[in-house]
């Protein structure tokens, strides 16, 4: 697997914020494949679902690597840190992995609060669903076109940066304003959906005691929490049009080519 430099391929989304996320590609098999970078270096605390550096902890970097939509790899955890020890990454951080286009990255900031989300609602899912989908595996591949579209994959990945400390409880409680703004979006995007069944995300605020007081609330009426929630919103809502919009050009391909 080989990694390009980040100088060769960067891509700010965020134009120097706190978000300073960059764009670079990775090689593994036949597949030439994007990665969105964010080094964040030290000062961050960051509470992540992510397979790679998840829970909370200190994190000096998140990477958010796009896999094909056929990946069948069962170690995802170790294949995150290669891709990050490939990039000459050092000390902990946090990975996410989608089979959305992370090129196709949205970003959005409220307030000093910035997002970015990348999005693919191929396998759009209720929360509480039927007990019989509960552990469901991708196991449709090469089944034809109709239910290759049927079961394509699809993640919603956020990354959320903040440039003051929170409390644990208000990380929590941040958290799921996360995912309210995630379902709002969604939602008024046209997808019936609550998200997908692998979505993740990563909330990365400061640790340094100058960086402000500690907020201890992140519910969406709070100064930081209402940021968060519009932050995120915009970003998914953005990525879930551009993803409907994909899905339209691609059913009319196959129409066309019937």
């Amino acid at each position: 697997m080989h990694v390009d430099t980040l100088s060769a391929n960067q891509a700010n989304l965020s134009n120097g914020g706190l978000l300073g996320a960059a764009l670079t590609h990775r090689h593994e098999d036949s597949y030439r494949l994007p990665v969105l970078l964010w080094e964040a270096g030290p000062g961050w605390r960051m509470l992540s679902s992510g397979v790679l550096g998840g829970g909370l902890g200190p994190r000096s970097y998140v990477l958010n690597a796009q896999v094909p939509g056929d990946y069948r790899r069962t170690d995802p955890e170790a294949h995150l840190a290669e891709i990050a020890a490939s990039a000459g990454l050092q000390g902990h951080g946090v990975g996410l992995m989608t089979a959305a286009d992370v090129a196709d990255a949205a970003f959005a900031a409220d307030g000093g609060v910035e997002a970015t989300a990348t999005v693919g609602i191929g396998r759009p899912t209720w929360a509480a669903a039927p007990s019989e989908l509960d552990e469901a595996r991708l196991e449709h591949a090469g089944a034809g076109d109709a239910v290759a579209e049927q079961f394509a994959p699809g993640t919603i990945n956020i990354i959320v940066a903040a440039p003051v400390p929170l409390s644990d409880a208000a990380l929590v409680n941040a958290a799921s304003t996360i995912t309210e703004a995630k379902v709002q979006a969604v939602m008024e995007a046209g997808f019936a959906c609550t998200g997908t069944a692998s979505d993740a995300l990563c909330l990365a605020v400061r640790t340094e005691s100058d960086a402000g007081p500690t907020a201890s609330f992140g519910g969406p009426r709070s100064q930081w929490g209402g940021r968060i929630a519009r932050a995120v919103h915009a970003a998914v809502y953005t990525g879930a049009v551009r993803d409907a919009k994909r899905t339209t050009r691609r059913q009319g391909n196959r129409c066309r080519s019937t």
